[in-house]
């Protein structure tokens, strides 16, 4: 059984002892932990860290010449010695062909994420709404030019 289905499978038993539902991932952690549903796997130690350090490093922020919060470390996909591995760069740092990569895969992200999340409105209006059906916009383009608006109407005042 794969890690991943087995996270499945603990969510399915914290269901079906008759806990809290929906509930926040501590509250059925701290439940599998405490009933030893999950215990710490000495071999994902390594991982957990991993996990850990990609996730600060994705939460580092500078402020650039122009007054712009940026992040500052991307990751990108790379064949190293005939291995794919995940590379981490500064923004400050780092060459163009680093970013065009690290930047296009992020864009290949977000538009898998708009792709699932249209599967999952469909199907929610499809087979469970009973109201007038949600609509999703999957253009940004007005989003994004009205949160540049509030930034400049904040860097000016």
């Amino acid at each position: 059984m794969s890690y991943t289905r087995l996270m499945q499978d603990i969510v399915g038993k914290y269901r079906e002892a008759g806990q809290p539902w929906p509930a926040a991932k501590r509250t059925i952690a701290a439940w599998a932990v405490r009933n030893r549903v999950w215990q710490p796997q000495p071999s994902k130690l390594i991982d957990q860290c991993a996990d850990e350090i990609a996730r600060a490093m994705r939460e580092e922020y500078f402020t650039d010449p122009q007054g712009r919060r940026v992040r500052a470390k991307h990751a990108a996909k790379f064949v190293q010695d005939g291995l794919q591995a995940t590379l981490w760069g500064d923004i400050r740092s780092e060459d163009r062909r680093f970013f065009a990569v690290a930047f296009q895969q992020r864009r290949q992200q977000i538009l898998g994420e708009c792709q699932q999340l249209k599967t999952d409105v469909d199907s929610f209006n499809e087979n469970r709404n009973s109201g007038e059906a949600i609509q999703i916009v999957f253009d940004f383009t007005m989003d994004l030019a009205e949160i540049e608006a509030e930034k400049a109407q904040r860097l000016a005042s």
